[in-house]
């Protein structure tokens, strides 16, 4: 064979197979990393689905419980919610800021049960009846946060026996 049959037969060279390498090796980098991303972000809002599915289920459980309770005591602070149910059981919703925790509480033998996690803020506000002693709606603000995702959910509720 002659020198020029030569050099098409021959391979790559060494400076050629280099950058070859050099090539993929920062590919399968950026697909990692593109990779770990996506897991972290998955992750991240996997967290924060599961909190605020936990933040609406205390929700609906508040709504439910006011929306048919009595003798609600209107002059409760923001941060609670005092009633009887409709099978006459006194209750207090709480949320306190130390331990960032909704509580269901129950007045009659004083257990105390964690409703909500992860609750940065929280808000009860009562329309008081025409006369003052008891309450005709409830708006509920309830702002969880899982990382660094911070989201408000709210609800509101009309009772139904202190419609007139």
């Amino acid at each position: 064979m002659s020198s020029k049959e030569n050099k098409f037969i021959a391979g790559f060279t060494i400076v050629e197979l280099l950058i070859a390498l050099a090539i993929t090796s920062m590919l399968l980098t950026a697909v990692v990393v593109a990779f770990k991303a996506s897991t972290i972000n998955y992750q991240e809002n996997e967290d924060i689905f599961k909190t605020i599915n936990n933040a609406r289920q205390a929700l609906l459980r508040m709504t439910r419980q006011i929306r048919t309770g009595d003798n609600f005591n209107p002059v409760d602070p923001s941060n609670r919610c005092s009633f009887f149910t409709a099978n006459n059981e006194d209750i207090t919703y709480e949320y306190r800021s130390a331990d960032n925790k909704l509580y269901l509480i129950t007045n009659s033998n004083s257990s105390e049960y964690v409703l909500c996690n992860n609750v940065t803020s929280m808000s009860f506000t009562k329309d008081p009846t025409d006369d003052g002693t008891d309450v005709k709606s409830v708006q509920i603000a309830m702002t969880v946060v899982s990382g660094d995702v911070q989201r408000t959910i709210s609800a509101a509720t009309v009772v139904r026996r202190n419609l007139n």
